[in-house]
Formats: structure tokens, C-alpha cells, sequence
């Protein structure tokens, strides 16, 4: 008699798959004057899997995928699934060495891109022999279109388990090199279905992509409504103005941001906010950053119809807390309740439990979790516990109500636009410069990107003036993303160290001007 294990496992392509057959004619994906139907959605995504496999990759094999956010980034991720691959998100700020560390770690058997940041794969996918699918051009493999032309339009519908990974997504650690996150097809299939339920992204309601997909809550956020029987539009590019003209076309009800984005909103003309029927939309939901109190005021009073949430998460434990409406005036600072399906443990210096108030590094348990760091037990082992709670590195207390408030980061990343940097990184780019004798790197506060990178640098033989501050910049520009490169300089005659020698940073502040 036939072992019954509760039904066909969770995958990442099952939304696409089900809304094809059950709103065919419904809009999935819209961007600019181009929209896709479920039907297409579906259809372009099952020629995308079969050209894949046709092209020799095997079930497991890792897929790259280099664009920005675009109309076909949910078939991409869909088909890849489809064939039963891998996908390796690549952010297209990457610099060419940055870009061949991951596609040389990932192990990664193919390229799909998008014209315009050919330059950021370098030379790697030729002297890695990468096949290529090339949208808008051709300067690297074949064109994107004429491959899913040729290639046969069935599913393949490949087996793949729900705990194996559908994606490896790149996150940089302390030790300076990046970190390849595990995620399950699992993982992110619930969080679509509960993001649906609480911010508001399935059927019927159309939701902007404006987070790029490329990053952990941008893919989250920005697929989750074709998972869902939803639309989601497209915000290629960031820009306040094009947002609300998004949001009035396309009548947007749910959008999520990072507090970069609300305070550049609220930099803009009041008459452009008054200006635009934003009537359709009644939910915003903020990530990456704490969103200060004052901000999120400015919000709530800008977006009087809209229930304003704040999560908090991390790549590897995926959402974790949820502020929801009801409680942003009553809990201001705190990032709120534990989410669907999770489990928190907060853990004080002696090991033991904290208590309401007590400050305690957090740890959380949930079907969320990451697989693991590829190709990187000790990482995993370090993050982990034998029970399986995983902690990102941060110091909150729980207020007597269980409500969370994020205190501090145990470890020294700093998030700048929404974006994570690792001062480790940076610290060892701007270590290989001649001119550098010692080098800490830390965020001071921003209004207009949550933090800035600021770099105080030890010059071997003294000051040596503006000059070689430009050269800095340049040498970190040659070998780091734009938003790593630091926005402040200092320099210092000696890092402040404690009696073991680590560098204090908490006693390195700013003084001088963005530079």
C-alpha cells in the first residue's frame, strides 16, 4: 500500500503552475508598457526550463542570474525551478571580480542576463566556459528570446524535494568574503503564502516591485504575488516620483520599502504627494533598517488609508517579527511579535534566558531557516544551535508584553539604502593599498540612507592630504559595489584598541564632512 507523505511538495514554480490553469487571462507581471498573462508567465517559463535542459544542465546544476528588475525575472526564477536548478541571484553592482568569486563558488553551469550588465560577468563566463542567455543583446551567448522561441513548451516538471535549495543567494560575512545562503523551496513558499495573507499580495491586488529581486526581501516580495494569483509591476529603477506614478496606474495597494525610500518621499514636494491618486493603496511594509519613529510618523500621516507594518529579518532566517498596524503608535522602536510559524529564543552573555528587559542576543526557529552557508559547515555550525534556532548576530530585549525592540548588532553590519555592508569587506580591500598602515570601517547614521560608510585609515608615513583620500575611493570603487565604498574618510594617527588589542570601534566617530 502506497506511503501517503500529505500531498506533492512545496515548490517555488507552484503558484505560476496553478494560477496558468485557474486565471489563465489574469495579469501576472507588468513592466512599463509590457505586462504578461498567467498564461505566458507560464508558458515562457516552461520553453525557458527545456532550453536549459536541452543545453546540457542537470537537475541541482546552478543557474546565475544577472538583471535587475524586469518583466522577466519571475519566469527566470519559475523555469529554473521548473527544471529542477538552482538559482544564484547576481546583483548587477557588483564589480567584475566580486561578480566571478560567486560564480566560481556557486559552482554555477550557466548564465542568464541581462544585456546591460554584460561588463559586470567580465571575462568569466568565457574563461569559465559559461553558456549564456542574453536579453536585450548579445554581447555575451545567445539571445534569451530566440532560445525560448526554439525550445519545446511543456513543463519538464522536473522532481525536486522541498528542502532542497531553489536558490543561493550571497550575502557577505565578517571574514571578508561573501556567504552563499542555502534557501529552500519550502522556506520561500510559505513565506509567500503568509506575506500574501499579511501584507496583502494575492489575487486581486496588485503589489510594485520596488526592492531589486536580487536580494533576499526583493525576490520575497516581488514574487510573492505570482505565487499567489497577484500582480506585481515593475520599478526598474529606484526613484520617488516613479514609484507614485506606478502606484496611481497601476493601482497598487500593497508596496514594500526600506526607509531610504521613505525618506526620499518625504523629501519630495508636497504638492507631487498631493498631486497623485494614491487612493488604491492601503498597505506599506518596511524592512532592512530600523524605521526611526519620526519617519515612520511622517508616514502614517502621509498614508492616512494605509496600515503600515515593520518587519524584521535576516537572509538566513527569513522574516522573523512583524509590527503590525494596530500596535505603531503603542510600540514605537519595536519591530514587534514573533512571525507565523516561529519560534524566538533570547539568550543573555551568561548563556541563560533573558528576562522582559534584559538585553540578549536573539536567536529564532522557524520553516523559514536557511539550509545552511554552501560549502561552509564551520559558518553554519557558528550561527546554529543543536536544536535548531539560528541567530543573525543581534542584541534586542522583549518588553514584558513579548514585544521585540532590536538593540544592537553583535556583529558590525551596516545597512546603508537598504543594502548590507560588512566593514571586514571593506576593510580588506582598503588594506591592499600601499598607502594604508591600519584601516576600521564603520556606519554613522544617515537621514537619506539609514547609515554611511565610513572608513578611518592609519597612512603609512602620516597625512597625506586629500590626495590620496581620492586615491582610496578609486582603489575601493576598482574592487567593491558602489554602496560599500565609503561616503566619510577620517584619518587617524592610531585605532583605538583595547587591552587584548581588538580595535574599539564604538570609540571611532566622525568628524570630518562626506567626503
Amino acid at each position: 500500500m502506497p506511503v501517503l507523505r500529505g500531498g506533492a511538495p512545496l515548490s517555488i514554480a507552484g503558484g505560476v503552475r496553478e494560477f496558468a490553469r485557474a486565471t489563465p487571462l489574469a495579469t501576472a507581471v507588468i513592466d512599463g508598457d509590457r505586462a504578461l498573462t498567467y498564461a505566458a508567465l507560464d508558458d515562457r517559463s516552461n520553453r525557458l526550463a527545456c532550453a536549459l535542459l536541452a543545453g546540457g544542465l542537470s537537475p541541482g546544476d546552478r543557474v546565475a542570474v544577472l538583471l535587475g528588475n524586469r518583466l522577466e525575472y519571475p519566469e527566470i526564477a519559475a523555469g529554473i525551478a521548473k527544471a529542477g536548478l538552482v538559482l544564484v541571484p547576481l546583483n548587477p553592482r557588483l564589480t567584475p571580480s566580486e561578480a566571478r568569486y560567486i560564480l566560481e563558488h556557486s559552482g554555477a553551469r550557466a548564465v542568464v542576463l541581462d544585456d546591460a550588465c554584460a561588463a559586470v560577468a567580465g571575462d568569466a563566463i568565457e574563461e569559465l566556459r559559461l553558456p549564456a542567455l542574453s536579453i536585450d543583446g548579445v554581447q555575451a551567448g545567445r539571445s534569451y528570446e530566440e532560445a525560448l522561441a526554439a525550445a519545446r513548451a511543456v513543463d519538464p516538471a522536473v522532481p525536486v524535494d522541498e528542502l532542497d535549495p531553489f536558490c543561493i543567494t550571497y550575502t557577505s560575512g565578517t571574514t571578508g568574503r561573501p556567504k552563499g545562503v542555502l534557501i529552500s523551496h519550502r522556506s520561500r513558499a510559505l513565506t509567500f503564502y503568509c506575506s500574501a495573507m499579511e501584507w496583502g499580495l494575492g489575487t486581486g491586488r496588485t503589489s510594485v516591485a520596488v526592492a531589486p529581486m536580487y536580494h533576499g526581501a526583493g525576490f520575497a516580495f516581488g514574487y510573492a504575488p505570482v505565487h499567489t494569483g497577484g500582480t506585481v509591476t515593475m520599478l526598474r529603477k529606484w526613484d520617488p516620483e516613479a514609484l507614485l506614478h506606478l502606484v496611481e496606474r497601476d493601482r497598487a495597494r500593497s508596496v514594500f520599502l526600506v526607509p531610504t525610500h521613505a525618506q526620499m518621499l518625504r523629501a519630495l514636494d508636497e504638492a507631487k504627494l498631493a498631486g497623485r491618486d494614491l487612493s488604491s493603496l492601503d498597505t506599506l511594509y518596511f524592512n532592512a533598517a530600523a524605521l526611526p519613529w519620526a519617519l515612520k510618523q511622517w508616514v502614517m500621516e502621509a498614508f492616512p488609508a494605509c496600515g503600515v507594518h515593520e518587519l524584521y529579518g535576516s537572509t538566513e532566517a527569513g522574516i522573523i517579527t512583524n509590527l503590525r498596524p494596530a500596535d505603531q503608535h503603542r510600540k514605537p522602536g519595536s519591530v514587534g511579535h514573533a512571525w507565523y510559524m516561529t519560534e524566538l529564543r533570547v539568550v543573555g552573555p551568561d548563556g541563560r534566558p533573558a528576562g522582559p528587559g534584559e538585553p540578549g542576543e536573539l536567536f529564532s526557529r522557524s520553516p523559514f531557516l536557511m539550509n545552511g552557508y554552501h560549502e561552509n559547515e564551520a559558518a553554519t555550525r557558528e550561527c546554529t544551535t543543536e536544536d535548531g534556532f539560528l541567530t543573525c548576530g543581534d542584541i534586542v530585549v522583549r518588553d514584558e508584553e513579548g514585544y521585540v525592540h532590536v538593540v544592537d548588532r553583535k556583529k558590525d553590519m551596516i545597512i546603508s539604502g537598504g543594502l548590507n555592508v560588512y566593514p571586514r569587506e571593506v576593510e580588506e580591500v582598503l588594506a591592499g593599498h600601499s598607502a594604508v598602515a591600519e584601516v576600521a570601517v564603520t556606519g554613522a547614521p544617515s537621514e537619506t540612507w539609514g547609515e554611511e560608510v565610513v572608513a578611518y585609515v592609519v597612512l603609512r608615513g602620516g597625512d597625506g592630504g586629500d590626495g590620496v583620500l581620492a586615491e582610496l575611493q578609486a582603489h575601493c570603487r576598482a574592487g567593491l559595489a558602489g554602496y560599500k565604498t565609503p561616503r566619510r574618510w577620517e584619518v587617524v594617527d592610531a585605532l583605538p584598541r583595547n587591552a587584548a588589542g581588538k580595535v574599539v570601534k564604538r570609540d571611532l566617530k566622525p568628524k570630518s564632512d562626506p567626503f
